[in-house]
């Protein structure tokens, strides 16, 4: 397998977020569905709930939100919602940032091209740090 990563860039804007995942695992059990349509993409439904402990695989998506919203600096609100960014994995099992129409825009706002993304999740925390980058 060849291995190629884009040349350099330019950080535009870097987030990161620890989450328990208990924490997540509580809010399925008392909202369910709702919490999980309210948050999370279809795509990423589909993924995790085919898992053995599909709150700690919530967790890891639910912090990679929080670490994108912060990497524009909007936080999740109006100008970035829960949906809009969704996390599914490429070729090699690596994490992925699908934008929707609103957050792409917003990227090319501020002047980025791509969101790097990277998750890890023990039992108890899952963690997310995410990039923006301006490659040329």
């Amino acid at each position: 397998m060849n291995i190629v990563l884009p040349p350099g860039g330019t950080l535009i804007g870097l987030g990161c977020d620890l989450i328990e995942t208990e924490r997540i695992r509580k809010v399925l059990e008392k909202h369910g569905d709702r919490f999980l349509k309210r948050v999370f993409t279809d795509e990423e439904r589909a993924y995790c709930s085919t898992l053995a402990y599909p709150h700690k695989h919530y967790a890891a998506r639910w912090a990679a939100k929080e670490a994108v919203s912060k990497c524009f600096t909007t936080g999740i609100g109006p100008h970035l919602e829960w949906t809009s960014i969704s996390v599914y994995h490429g070729e090699r099992k690596e994490p992925l940032v699908r934008l929707d129409a609103k957050a792409t825009a917003l990227l090319h706002q501020v002047g980025a091209t791509h969101v790097w993304l990277s998750l890890s999740h023990i039992d108890s925390h899952a963690m997310a740090v995410a990039a923006l980058v301006k490659h040329a």
